[in-house]
């Protein structure tokens, strides 16, 4: 549909959602004449207006009011009209130094991504380990502390460190430890909780020799790290700030979509889907926008979900996104997200070192982003 579309009506076109997003408001040919300085007369706006609402770009919410846009006209703005938005110093600076704060913590990286992105946008934020996600360790190490004490230090392929403490009926002697280590980065390293197995843990028994009473507990101990990491563990932050905005002053729709937040289950299973989808398309790491009826949850019908998946030794570890009305100011949240995912890369140790990322002006418009 871009061809249909005159260069003239394109610039009305994003002149009334953007007026929209500002105000609220229906906008009129008059307004777009003094406050966005479009340059033709009144009647030729209103002309245009129509011919757009004819299209189905624009809604009349009433007869002798100015128009709004529909969620075709968002869709048409988001993908062909958008401009970028340029961070300030400010912005950048505090978004750089949070992050890099919670280096290799990688749930307090995405927490902080999810409040910064909140606080900055003024709309709900959302954090995601997606329930499809495959974890696996990346390093062992075994600490003897005691007679009878281990500490089993695990670097996840995420790059969080977790840390569990053995306590043994036997002794463990001080060699013991050592060579646990070793045959756990030999047999354990990039194995996933099924993959744990009587014939793996048989194996890993015959090699510790008198020591394989120690291979029973530190396998539990591992199995129950890899699936207790694992999940769709959804965190939420700044719901208040729905309150900000008229399209949710319905009490009966508040309700609902308050209830969705706090249940979680439908968010978890959306967003947890369209990460698995976007890993296998040519869409994968793009920001997603999902305009009110696009969103597969009903109750999201005057709402924009905005996602982007984030990977880290070239596997997704998270998801973080938007919730806010469709009367949303897209440009600046879909910059926020991509300098929130590229500075939680390289808070991770896995992004681009080159500080440019996160300079004013330098962040891909739609169709790249």
């Amino acid at each position: 549909m871009i061809g249909e579309l005159s260069e003239r009506k394109k610039l009305i076109l994003k002149a009334v959602i953007e007026a929209h997003i500002e105000t609220g408001e229906p906008v009129g040919s008059k307004y777009l004449m003094q406050y966005k300085q479009i340059a033709y007369s009144s009647a030729t706006i209103r002309n245009e207006m129509a011919e757009l609402e004819e299209m189905g770009y624009l809604e009349q919410p009433h007869t002798s009011a100015g128009r709004v846009p529909s969620e075709a006209g968002y869709r048409f703005y988001v993908d062909s009209l958008i401009e970028d938005y340029n961070m300030t110093s400010r912005e950048v600076t505090e978004l750089k130094s949070a992050l890099r704060s919670r280096q290799s913590e990688l749930d307090n990286i995405l927490e902080e991504a999810m409040r910064l992105a909140s606080s900055m946008t003024n709309y709900t934020a959302l954090a995601l380990r997606p329930r499809s996600a495959r974890n696996t360790v990346n390093q062992f190490e075994v600490i003897r502390v005691a007679d009878r004490k281990l500490i089993l230090v695990m670097v996840m392929a995420s790059g969080v460190v977790k840390s569990k403490y053995i306590l043994t009926e036997t002794p463990i002697p001080a060699d013991a430890a050592e060579r646990l280590a070793t045959i756990l980065n030999q047999s354990m390293v990039h194995v996933g909780a099924e993959d744990i197995t009587l014939p793996l843990l048989m194996e890993m028994e015959r090699k510790m020799g008198v020591y394989a009473y120690l291979v029973n507990p530190v396998s539990k101990c591992v199995y129950e790290t890899l699936t207790s990491f694992d999940g769709g563990e959804l965190k939420v932050e700044g719901v208040n700030r729905l309150l900000s905005y008229p399209e949710y002053y319905d009490i009966g729709r508040l309700k609902q979509i308050l209830a969705m937040i706090e249940q979680k289950d439908d968010l978890v299973q959306l967003i947890s889907r369209e990460t698995k989808a976007l890993e296998q398309s040519e869409d994968e790491g793009k920001v997603q926008v999902y305009i009110g009826h696009e969103n597969l949850v009903e109750i999201m019908d005057n709402s924009t979900l905005i996602l982007k998946t984030v990977k880290s030794g070239g596997r997704v570890i998270g998801t973080i996104g938007i919730i806010g009305p469709t009367r949303m100011d897209y440009s600046k949240v879909i910059s926020m997200i991509d300098h929130l995912s590229a500075g939680i890369r390289d808070a991770l140790g896995d992004g681009e070192t080159d500080e440019t990322r996160f300079l004013p002006g330098l962040t891909n418009g739609r169709g790249d982003y």
